[in-house]
């Protein structure tokens, strides 16, 4: 049969006969490329050796096999994945080009393997020598169970898989692999879909745990069709500074687990090594007796650990004021700068308002209100934080401090980094007793202004 023109969005997928300037799907402008496809023969597709053929049953008549969780032997990717892998799920790794997806991927297969867990680690961008040079700096004597192999073809992955039977399967990366039976080249949407759907199904039927690769666009999305997102169970994203040396895992979906938790690993020469005490590393090079310096206890899933806000407030020269903030959701921080100004008089429109939270982190726990409040006054009025308080807390905008959840969580973290004295909002001390730490002093207050009062006096 001949091959047939069809124009797909890049961003979800959407097909249509002919070129449109906006996405119906998703309301992308100037996303949609020509691809042309052909129908594949019966006998060419791979789907009816990977369908089962179970009969429909009552829900409540399924039997549950209660699946024990493999370790990667990676700790940290083990709280991200909600305790380890489960047996027949999808995982999708992405993030920046060199943020370290291979060398993760590379290492958690090294580790699964030793666990005598067979491992096939298929490489579509790298020659097998080049993997195994690689992967020289990260383990010195690799498992016989981890098997590795360039291979792009899918029907060829799939025979490969069904001649070794791997308890873990690793794609590096998704956007090279093609199906021979579409017409299409291999990165395209049509072939990005249609792979990611057959190798999902593949994983689903044999009960393998599969690692899924896929790139990123300029703008930070996954390369490819939103599509892809749906199909796996879990998407894992890596981030961090190009020139830092921290890097931060974190999870935007997981059927199988929380989507709260955060890893953070160190690259070095020898791969990436787990950061086993975050907050002291996002601490160790704050500066002392600054003004705009400010530590929050911020929390991510269940891990509670400590990062410094720096504020910078300085006279605009031009005619539009600017507020640029890194690690910060800007348009929250356009909410907190008008508290400052309406509530608490604070005389900022003429001002160019910078934020950063060090370290590379993005803070989305709102936690960090009152600390990112009090950052920026203590720049504007050049009145620096005492650098043994912590603060914390929710900020509405009449300016009153909120409650926040785990509260002794986040307060352990700061006595274990020495600090003395954390400001906190009044209401999560009412009728809980002591919350307090040894050897800590909780500022408990209602309002923004109470906590601005407590460092002016200090």
């Amino acid at each position: 049969m001949k091959s047939k023109t069809v124009f797909s969005c890049q961003s979800c997928g959407y097909e249509s006969s002919r070129w449109l300037g906006k996405c119906p799907g998703c309301d992308s402008w100037n996303s949609f490329v020509e691809e042309k496809s052909s129908p594949k023969q019966a006998q060419d597709t791979p789907r009816g050796i990977l369908a089962k053929t179970d009969d429909p049953q009552p829900l409540k008549d399924v039997p549950l096999a209660r699946e024990k969780r493999a370790s990667t032997g990676i700790p940290e990717l083990d709280r991200v994945l909600g305790g380890g892998i489960v047996p027949g799920s999808v995982i999708l790794l992405s993030g920046d080009p060199g943020i370290g997806k291979s060398t993760l991927a590379l290492q958690a297969g090294c580790r699964l393997s030793e666990a005598k867990e067979r491992v096939l680690y298929v490489s579509g961008e790298e020659s097998v020598e080049q993997t195994k040079l690689r992967a020289e700096r990260i383990i010195k004597d690799p498992a016989a169970e981890f098997l590795v192999v360039n291979q792009i073809d899918l029907n060829v992955i799939i025979a490969q898989v069904d001649a070794v039977k791997p308890k873990v399967l690793i794609v590096d990366s998704i956007q090279v692999v093609y199906e021979p039976g579409l017409g299409s080249s291999p990165g395209s949407v049509a072939q990005v879909r249609e792979c990611a759907a057959l190798l999902t199904q593949l994983a689903k039927s044999r009960g393998i745990a599969l690692f899924l690769i896929g790139h990123v666009t300029k703008d930070g999305a996954i390369a490819g069709p939103r599509v892809l997102e749906h199909i796996v169970d879990t998407v894992l994203y890596f981030e961090g500074e190009r020139y830092s040396a921290y890097r931060v895992l974190r999870t935007t979906k997981n059927r199988f687990g929380s989507t709260n938790e955060l890893g953070v690993f160190e690259m070095t020469s020898a791969g990436l090594l787990e950061v086993k005490n975050p907050s002291e590393i996002f601490l160790q090079e704050r500066a002392k007796e600054t003004s705009g310096s400010v530590v929050v206890p911020i929390l991510e899933g269940t891990r509670p650990f400590l990062v410094e806000v720096q504020g910078l407030v300085s006279r605009s020269a031009f005619g539009m004021v600017r507020q640029k903030a890194q690690g910060f959701d800007a348009n929250r921080l356009a909410l907190l700068v008008a508290v400052l100004e309406k509530r608490q008089s604070l005389r900022l429109e003429d001002q160019d308002i910078f934020l950063n939270i060090v370290g590379g982190v993005r803070v989305e726990d709102p936690a960090a209100d009152l600390g990112v409040a009090i950052a920026i006054a203590s720049a504007f009025l050049d009145k620096p934080v005492p650098p043994d308080t912590a603060v914390l807390g929710e900020v509405g905008l009449s300016a009153e401090v909120r409650s926040v959840g785990h509260l002794p969580a986040r307060l352990n973290e700061a006595a274990k980094l020495g600090f003395r004295r954390v400001i906190v909002p009044a209401n999560n001390l009412k009728g809980r007793g002591d919350l307090g730490v040894k050897g800590l002093e909780l500022l408990p207050v209602k309002s923004l202004g109470e906590a601005l009062e407590i460092i002016r006096s200090s």
